[in-house]
């Protein structure tokens, strides 16, 4: 796999059937059986195994676009990983899923990037409600205070209605343009600490979120994270919680996972270097793909099995998930530099300036680094009644190598994405279903 490394982890906790060939749609028809152990037998499947056998119908939907089979006949380059999940309800529209795997792989590692900020957006809304403070939620005052020389500062922010940060604010701004200042600050609240339990106790034992987007700061044990303070709209106290000067950054249990490889010149000088990722950010595909399936079909759940968020909550996730930056009034964004297809890789490839449509909506987060582009989405068809999970993500480094910041985004990436998500809708449009979905209502406008 083009000098990538191979990491031992434990299979993420995914909603699936054991491969993909087994359906979960037999829940349905066990009608004898309580609504909860229905719910069980759907939602808490198998965990995935370390390598999926390759879906058959991935592999029919593949080889019939010439553009999609030759990114898969150099599999070795561009190291390409597909999750594909048809939805299916039943006559109480309760979803069943059928999981469809094409080259994951949990031992390949990939860097996440802003993968990160979907897990981070629900961690706060819990730590918040875990808090129970009287007057502190997600709207109220935040301040993060610097208590190192290279931690930024933040007591105001301009973008928003008041002129202040918040956690709401800071989430809609990761999930509409992927804000990594943003996400820095929801990192010193969260705290890595916080966050890595969270993930453990949810089952992803492969998942690690060790360090912020910082380039000033780099996260070193003693300085991280910094003071955060919530304020009332009189600028009174509601909770401070102070810097955690004996953090130690999570061994990340992992092999040494480096990437790429090193070039010099005839003289030996180095001109561009693989990359050790080893302390990096970790999301298997399937990870997040589970997160955010968890997230979209969080009602269905057993309730000691969701996030503890409210239904509030919930739906400001979903919403801004779903919106394009134009439609955000705090945070107003220039619909020249943040276009409509900003971080909408699937159907879009990030390319196209407006979108007329309004009958299809994809809620998704995505990451892009170092030449790893990655999309995880649930797109649906509000007209069409037309619904569907994809995950996929791609390595486009040309030279596989770091520092000289050639990466082929434009030339296969973003195409690659498109063109996937745009063979899966056209099937899923003429795949029939017993039952029509219907969807719950999620307003978009602010």
């Amino acid at each position: 796999m083009r000098n990538f490394a191979k990491v031992h982890r434990h299979p993420a906790k995914l909603w699936r059937s054991r491969g993909s060939t087994f359906s979960t749609t037999f829940a349905g028809k066990m009608i004898k059986l309580n609504r909860t152990i229905i719910w069980i037998l759907i939602f808490l499947s198998p965990v995935l195994r370390a390598q999926q056998s390759n879906s058959a119908l991935l592999d029919s939907i593949i080889k019939s676009s010439e553009f999609l089979n030759k990114i898969i006949l150099a599999r070795n380059t561009y190291s390409p990983q597909i999750i594909y999940t048809q939805i299916n309800r039943d006559a109480d529209n309760v979803p069943s899923f059928l999981h469809h795997y094409y080259l994951t792989d949990t031992n390949t590692y990939f860097y996440c990037a802003s993968l990160v900020k979907l897990p981070t957006s629900i961690f706060a809304l819990e730590k918040l409600n875990q808090l129970n403070k009287p007057g502190l939620d997600k709207n109220s005052i935040m301040f993060n205070d610097k208590v190192s020389p290279c931690q930024q500062r933040m007591w105001a922010d301009p973008s928003s209605a008041n002129g202040y940060p918040s956690v709401a604010h800071h989430i809609k701004k990761m999930l509409l343009v992927s804000d990594n200042e943003s996400f820095n600050r929801m990192y010193e609240f969260v705290t890595p600490r916080y966050m890595n339990s969270r993930l453990s106790s949810l089952g992803y034992h492969n998942a690690r979120i060790l360090h912020n987007f910082d380039v000033k700061c780099l996260q070193q044990p003693g300085i991280v994270p910094a003071q955060v303070r919530f304020l009332n709209s009189s600028k009174e106290l509601l909770y401070k919680q102070k810097e955690d000067s004996m953090f130690v950054r999570k061994s990340p249990n992992l092999k040494r996972a480096v990437v790429g490889r090193d070039i010099r010149n005839r003289k030996g000088k180095l001109l561009s270097e693989k990359k050790d990722f080893t302390w990096g950010n970790t999301f298997p595909l399937e990870t997040i793909h589970s997160i955010l399936q968890n997230l979209i079909f969080m009602p269905y759940l057993p309730k000691d099995k969701q996030y503890n968020i409210t239904k509030e909550d919930r739906e400001f996730l979903i919403k801004h998930l779903g919106m394009y930056p134009r439609e955000s009034r705090y945070p107003k964004y220039d619909s020249l530099k943040y276009i409509d297809s900003h971080k909408k890789y699937f159907i879009y490839g990030a390319t196209q300036q407006i979108i007329n449509s309004d009958s299809i909506r994809i809620y998704n987060i995505v990451g892009q680094s170092y030449g790893f582009l990655i999309d995880c989405a649930y797109i649906v068809n509000y007209t069409e009644k037309t619904e569907f999970m994809v995950s996929s993500a791609i390595y486009v480094n040309k030279r596989n190598s770091f520092g000289n910041g050639t990466y082929e985004y434009n030339e296969l990436g973003f195409p690659f994405l498109k063109e996937l998500s745009l063979a899966l809708y056209r099937f899923e449009k003429t795949r029939k279903k017993k039952y029509i979905p219907i969807f719950e209502a999620v307003n978009l406008k602010e």
